[in-house]
């Protein structure tokens, strides 16, 4: 076999369907992570310069923050595992299929562990809807506050101006007792004209859109899966039709030469 024919060979056995929805995923779930903690460390300084200047008003704010943002370390790390073994058990599936009339065999053991893959990117999969609905809320916070600027900018009137307002503490992200708790006017017009809320609103629109990145991914995941266990069973029930065709057919072929045997020796 020359250089060519190896190398076609090869890439006939590459699995494409899974090489993409690795990628995918990857590529979301680093957008979510590496976008979201960014975001996060955005928003607690906005918090505590601008609407919570007392410590203890959002000390449990903090805490939960930095909470999430360990737990975002934890969902990469698994992730990039997750992805490889998924993109391991294509390869594994699509070398059953093409190995199906040759000696190679899929096991019982096999037809399992795609079962439980199934199941597990099911469970991850609606995990990663709630994911997905979670992240849009900071998105969906900081359009109205940056909608609520854009109200203030054409105006002209100082008295018009410091009657429209955010309160962040209707939202339950700091306590009621929380002072100021509220930015006014100008004021409010001077925080959105900030780096931290201009790169905290676009990383957190980014990281909104990896999480659904990621949940298209899961749900190509879901799909190739499926099929490659019903491949798997199809290879196992064709192997086992074969086996018992080639054992049929070594008893047709004994019961024939006994019986010429016996024809010839009554002869």
């Amino acid at each position: 076999m020359g250089c060519f024919e190896c190398c076609i060979k090869c890439l006939g056995g590459v699995p494409y369907a899974s090489l993409v929805a690795t990628i995918l995923c990857f590529s979301g779930v680093a957008l979510f992570c590496g976008c979201g903690h960014v975001a996060l460390t955005g928003t607690v300084a906005i918090l505590e310069t601008h609407f919570s200047k007392v410590t203890s008003d959002h000390a449990m704010l903090t805490d939960i923050i930095q909470l999430m943002q360990y737990v975002i370390y934890g969902i990469a790390s698994f992730f990039f595992l997750y992805g490889i073994i998924l993109l391991a058990e294509g390869f594994y599936t699509t070398s059953a299929v093409k190995e199906l009339h040759s000696e190679f065999k899929t096991t019982i053991c096999g037809r399992c562990i795609s079962g439980m893959f199934v199941f597990l990117t099911y469970i991850l999969g609606i995990a990663w809807l709630g994911v997905f609905g979670f992240s849009a809320v900071p998105v969906f916070l900081f359009y109205n506050m940056w909608s609520t600027c854009a109200t203030i900018a054409p105006m002209a009137n100082l008295t018009e101006i410091d009657s429209i307002c955010v309160d962040v503490r209707q939202y339950g992200i700091i306590p009621w007792n929380a002072t100021p708790g509220k930015a006014c006017g100008s004021t409010l017009g001077d925080i959105c004209n900030t780096s931290e809320f201009y790169l905290s609103y676009h990383l957190y629109i980014v990281a909104c859109a990896g999480a659904g990145a990621t949940v298209i991914a899961l749900i190509h995941f879901l799909m190739i899966l499926s099929a490659n266990w019903a491949y798997l069973k199809d290879a196992s029930q064709m192997h086992a039709y074969q086996d018992i065709k080639m054992k049929e057919e070594r008893e047709l072929q004994d019961i024939t030469s006994r019986s010429k045997e016996c024809l010839n020796s009554y002869t």
